[in-house]
């Protein structure tokens, strides 16, 4: 399944699941993160990290590591 990292800019995508354990997940979660909701990649960094995304009205910038643990599908 593909990740929040092999998305485009300018898509927007719904997250389907969120690998990881305990604190990380935790964390992605507590910034909006969840199963459902939708995502669109607004900018990636010239160096791939971080990617910037909006998500539930607010801009969000998270790393390609914590990226790679969301699976999305397309909407």
């Amino acid at each position: 399944m593909p990740t929040l990292r092999d998305a485009k800019v300018g898509e927007t995508l719904k997250v389907v699941r969120i690998n990881g354990e305990g604190a990380v997940k935790r964390r992605i979660m507590d910034m909006g993160i969840t199963r459902g909701v939708q995502v669109h990649i607004r900018k990636v960094a010239p160096l791939g990290d971080p990617v910037e995304l909006t998500v539930r009205g607010y801009e969000l910038s998270i790393r390609k590591a914590d990226a790679d643990m969301i699976e999305v599908e397309r909407v």
